[in-house]
C-alpha cells in the first residue's frame, strides 16, 4: 500500500523569496505588531498574529500568551476576516502561504494550525526575519501603526 509522502513544513528565506518574487506565494507574518515596531516589519508580508489565528481557530492561549495579546476573544466579525484573509491568498488567490516569524519557531505552529484545517499549502521560512534580514537586509522596513 503506497502511504503519501508529507509535504515538508519550512522551506529556505531564499526559496520564500524566489516564489514570491514569481508571484505564486505570499507571506504572513504571524509575530505580535509590539515585534514588529522593535525590529521592523517585512515589505513583502501581511501580519496576521500567531496568538489572533490561534483564537480565531478556537485555541486556547497560554495564560502568558493572553498576558502579551491582552485582548479579548474574537469575534464572529474577528474569525471571519481572518479566514478571508487565508481565502484570499491560499484559494482565490491560488497562491503558497509562507509563515514567518521572529526565528522559525512559532511560524511552525502557525503551518500546523493552518495545516490541521486544510490549507495544505503552507510553509514556515526557516530562521524567520532573522534569516530573512541577514540574507536581505531591504526587505524590512520601519513598522507604523
Amino acid at each position: 500500500m503506497n502511504m503519501p509522502i508529507p509535504l515538508p513544513t519550512e522551506m529556505t528565506p531564499e526559496t520564500a523569496l524566489e516564489l514570491i518574487g514569481l508571484g505564486v506565494a505570499t507571506m504572513i507574518d504571524v509575530r505580535q505588531p509590539f515585534e514588529l515596531a522593535l525590529s521592523g516589519c517585512l515589505r513583502c508580508a501581511e501580519s496576521i498574529p500567531l496568538f489572533n489565528l490561534q483564537k480565531a481557530l478556537g485555541h486556547a492561549l497560554s495564560e502568558e500568551e493572553q498576558e502579551m495579546l491582552d485582548s479579548d476573544s474574537p469575534d464572529a466579525n474577528d474569525i471571519i476576516s481572518f479566514i478571508g484573509a487565508i481565502n484570499r491568498h491560499h484559494y482565490q488567490g491560488d497562491k503558497i502561504v509562507l509563515c514567518v516569524c521572529r526565528s522559525g519557531k512559532r511560524s511552525q505552529h502557525a503551518v500546523q494550525l493552518l495545516r490541521s484545517i486544510n490549507y495544505n499549502r503552507c510553509f514556515s521560512v526557516a530562521g524567520g526575519v532573522q534569516a530573512m534580514s541577514s540574507m536581505c537586509p531591504e526587505a524590512i522596513e520601519a513598522y507604523s501603526l
